[in-house]
């Protein structure tokens, strides 16, 4: 309780002149406090109300933070209707409307001594000037409870974010990654003079894989070993995945969930859910206001 907040409660029992004098404040700063109640009212009113609508974009996504958050509540907003993102965060703090927080991962890379040297063609930029001229790729294990895992392989345009291709399987395998990398192409049509970036599992330095990205025209990539940073785009994607989908869950109940589950929420990602990188709207909403661009440029 603040000091102005004790003068107003206690003032019809004793002077007002006195408590300002006990409390060390201002009789003019108290008087000039209470004038501005009213005002401070519809302003904890206001904010009741946006509490009211983060409350419900927060349920039908409980990962989300403040900025995703704003940018779900300005879409098609009018500009006077429009909410900073850090009144938006302070709201958030106030009443503890968080994100969900993820676990540790297990290690899913297991190096092969006998693999070939690939170049690292990224050299952690992550970044492109327009789709599918970078990937990057991982492998990330699902847990599924009384000790079972599935695997999730991923193909992950730079530009814009969006899972282009993946897999899904009970094993790691090389045809794991590869039936990755064959939707991938099936996506975009072609991946010729694309990058593909990875890390040095035995699956990425596998002679099929070698020989795939060589039939589709796909120049491999490998960040050094060990080092997780070399592959950041790709790790935070899992990390993205896991969170959401598990909700600070130990796992799944069974595969057949796990599947389920994780093809709503890719399906969501690519779709639906704002990614910062795109200026807050979906990865493919980004990559055809990109294609948009480019054909009002050529016209």
């Amino acid at each position: 309780m603040s000091r102005f907040q004790f003068v107003a409660d206690h003032q019809a029992t004793f002077e007002v002149k006195r408590l300002c004098q006990v409390l060390g404040i201002a009789r003019s700063s108290f008087y000039k406090w209470l004038a501005a109640a009213p005002a401070r009212a519809a302003r904890a009113a206001d904010d009741e109300v946006l509490a009211d609508r983060i409350r419900v974009v927060h349920e039908g996504d409980r990962a989300c933070g403040a900025p995703r958050i704003t940018a779900e509540l300005n879409a098609g907003a009018e500009p006077a209707a429009r909410v900073n993102h850090k009144r938006v965060a302070r709201v958030m703090r106030e009443r503890q409307i968080v994100g969900i927080r993820l676990r540790r991962r297990v290690r899913t890379t297991v190096p092969d001594p006998d693999g070939q040297v690939v170049p690292d063609l990224l050299e952690r930029d992550f970044t492109a000037d327009a789709p599918n001229v970078k990937y990057v790729g991982d492998i990330t294990y699902l847990p599924c409870g009384d000790g079972r895992f599935l695997y999730l392989a991923t193909v992950i345009d730079c530009f814009s974010r969006r899972l282009v291709g993946w897999s899904i399987a009970d094993h790691m395998r090389t045809d794991l990654v590869t039936d990755a990398l064959l939707a991938a192409a099936a996506t975009r049509g072609t991946l010729a003079g694309a990058i593909m970036h990875t890390d040095h599992g035995g699956q990425y330095v596998a002679k099929d894989w070698a020989a795939l990205c060589a039939r589709l025209g796909v120049r491999r990539s490998m960040g050094a070993v060990g080092t997780s940073a070399d592959n950041a785009m790709a790790e935070s994607f899992n990390a993205t995945l896991k969170r959401e989908t598990l909700a600070g869950a130990p796992g799944w109940p069974d595969p057949a969930t796990a599947r389920r589950e994780v093809f709503t929420w890719i399906t969501r990602y690519n779709t639906r859910r704002r990614h910062s990188t795109c200026g807050y709207i979906s990865p493919i909403a980004y990559e055809n206001a990109h294609r948009a661009a480019t054909l009002t440029l050529a016209a």
